[in-house]
């Protein structure tokens, strides 16, 4: 599972890394990032999904791998 976030529709809210701090971060501005090159760590999925289902502008796109 991967996560990308849209940086260009993303307004800095947080809820992606307070939700799942082991997948995202934030940058000195505020705005999310990805961690792990956007690879979801084992265990953190349920938090990613989370995480993206709770992003205001939807800025956060999941790609289920297989």
């Amino acid at each position: 599972m991967k996560v990308h976030i849209d940086t260009g529709r993303c307004q800095g809210h947080g809820r992606c890394y307070d939700l799942a701090p082991g997948v995202f971060g934030e940058d000195g501005e505020g705005y999310g990032t990805v961690l792990n090159g956007g690879v979801v760590p084992a265990g953190e999925e349920q938090q990613a999904r989370l995480a993206v289902s709770n992003c205001p502008e939807r800025a956060i796109d999941l790609v289920e791998e297989t």
